[in-house]
């Protein structure tokens, strides 16, 4: 009992230290484009962009933002680009659920780079998705024109945003925008391809080309604000609905549409009371290892996180390496598919290694997964896998055929799905257990997380191997300390790019967040996709 108290106790500790370097790094990330920018739109009579989110934002309400760590690490060469230069997220706004996208001008004047697309586009896919009503603060200079290449004109670029507008508008969906600084070039059609589209005086102006560039094009002298500032554009051209003295009576006005709007059919999924787990939450950190590759029960984790610790498992002595059942979170009926990192045996009394997918797993998760669908109930992803098993007794067996199987009734489950990676999400694995590629609703990290092809040690051995192969091509031979250094170093690279912080700068996740926020992003998700109607489920053909 000792030696187990020692061990959740050092447990704790690590994974209490995971979350405050996250927190730590947040607080600078948090700081925008620093203090000296900050000053700058404080002179000009602006709110920040996080404060323009908070004040438009229901007071005491619920908050998930996503894509804090966009872009981190990333575009040094430029200064980088903290939270991809954008504050976006889910909250509430005249008691309505919405979608809020605030560009932040102290980030190189709220300029466009590559992951401001991608995150804004994000967004925009969770406002589709769910059937949500999505509000654009808009404060950009437009494209980062150094990597305009890189933003403009594939696909997944900044003209993607404008297909969404209309897209969004044929759906139904509510697009409010507030043109509070500069919206300049492409960007102009944003707010104007909203339902509503409002202006700060004396901040605020929209135009295709501005000043400096309607002289070098044909040769017109004249300022911004009698181009697009405010009195232009709401009472000469009419392009814009209504104008404000300040941010503040702006933000207002969003509070008095949001508070008009109708509200949609809705999906259906079951809910009741919500009920706090039985099993203290805090628990979670002392029962997640801080080795990663020792095993645990998934189970103890599962109870902290579900309504009054109820799980009732499904097919429970059958393939033991994933863990099937029925719960509710925050009241909401889910299903939940989690990697089990016990060490088991099955049926046959063969042992199976926690976290790896077997054939029997891969077809008790498919089977559940179609029941869930068949129900209507949402799924939940709680990965920590290494994979599907391999060797030939694995392959004698079918593993392929039952991997498909799984992944076939993941990839066209209808009904929402939320992925929560708590450990390791390594190849095939990530896809099986709905990774990014698959479309959850809402997909994120806790600090604990590692994503990659593979686990660092084989990743590293095996290119330490092909490393070596190419220098003994070319004649040369490797020392004992050499290959060691050589390894060393591989090894750091490549773990370096498995970090959850790594992930989340790219948005392969939505956000790094503590475990005790786990309920919140899985029930506010539920409740968001709740606005979305369901379509009818067909698996595919799933070959038994």
């Amino acid at each position: 009992m000792l030696q187990q108290d020692l061990q959740f106790n050092k447990n704790e500790d690590f994974n209490k230290q995971l979350w405050d370097a996250v927190k730590s790094k947040l607080v600078k990330i948090h700081t925008g484009g620093g203090e000296k920018a900050a000053a700058k739109q404080k002179e000009k009579g602006k709110l920040l962009a996080r404060e323009r989110v908070n004040y438009l934002r229901d007071t005491d309400t619920n908050w998930i933002e996503i894509g804090e760590f966009a872009g981190y690490e990333m575009y040094s060469e430029y200064g980088g680009c903290p939270a991809g230069g954008v504050v976006a997220g889910i909250g509430y706004v005249s008691g309505r659920q919405c979608v809020i996208v605030a560009n932040d001008a102290t980030v190189k004047a709220g300029a466009w780079f590559p992951i401001t697309g991608k995150k804004n586009l994000r967004a925009q896919e969770i406002a589709m998705e769910n059937r949500l009503p999505i509000i654009y603060l808009v404060d950009s200079a437009g494209v980062f024109l150094p990597m305009q290449d890189e933003i403009f004109a594939d696909k997944e670029h900044f003209g993607r945003m404008f297909r969404n507008n209309a897209k969004m508008s044929a759906l139904g969906i509510t697009q409010i925008a507030a043109v509070m600084g500069s919206c300049v070039a492409g960007g102009a059609y944003l707010p104007i391809m909203s339902d509503e589209a409002l202006i700060v005086e004396g901040n605020g102006s929209i135009f295709l080309a501005g000043s400096y560039l309607v002289k070098a094009a044909i040769g017109e002298n004249v300022d911004n604000e009698t181009l697009g500032g405010a009195v232009t554009q709401t009472e000469i051209s009419g392009v814009i609905d209504d104008k404000f003295p300040n941010d503040q009576a702006c933000l207002d006005r969003i509070k008095y549409i949001m508070n008009k709007l109708g509200s949609n059919e809705l999906a259906g999924f079951n809910r009741i009371a919500s009920v706090s787990p039985k099993k203290a939450e805090k628990d979670l950190f002392g029962i997640l290892p801080y080795d990663r590759a020792k095993p645990y029960k998934t189970v103890e984790l599962i109870e902290r996180l579900v309504d009054n610790s109820e799980f009732e498992q499904y097919k429970q002595d059958y393939g033991k390496t994933i863990t099937c059942g029925y719960a509710r979170i925050d009241g909401w009926a889910v299903g939940i598919v989690a990697n089990n990192r016990e060490v088991v045996k099955n049926s046959k009394g063969e042992m199976q290694f926690g976290g790896v997918i077997y054939s029997d797993s891969a077809d008790k998760a498919a089977r559940f997964i179609m029941n869930c669908n068949q129900k209507k109930i949402p799924l939940v992803f709680l990965q920590d896998v290494t994979g599907f098993m391999v060797g030939s007794r694995s392959e004698h067996g079918g593993i392929i055929k039952d991997g498909a199987k799984m992944v076939m009734a993941m990839a066209n489950s209808t009904v929402p799905k939320f992925t929560i990676v708590i450990g390791n999400s390594y190849g095939a694995g990530n896809y099986a257990m709905c990774g990014k590629a698959y479309d959850p609703r809402l997909i994120v990290a806790w600090p604990s997380a590692k994503i990659a092809v593979m686990g660092g040690d084989q990743a590293a051995n095996t290119l330490l191997q092909i490393e070596k192969a190419r220098l003994l091509g070319k004649g040369e031979q490797i020392s004992p300390e050499a290959e060691k250094e050589l390894l060393d170093k591989i090894k750091g690279k490549y773990d370096n790019g498995t970090t959850p912080y790594y992930a989340a700068a790219r948005l392969w996740v939505d956000a790094i967040i503590n475990p005790l926020e786990t309920r919140t992003w899985i029930s506010m998700g539920i409740e968001a996709a709740n606005n979305a109607p369901v379509e009818k489920y067909n698996p595919g053909v799933l070959q038994t």
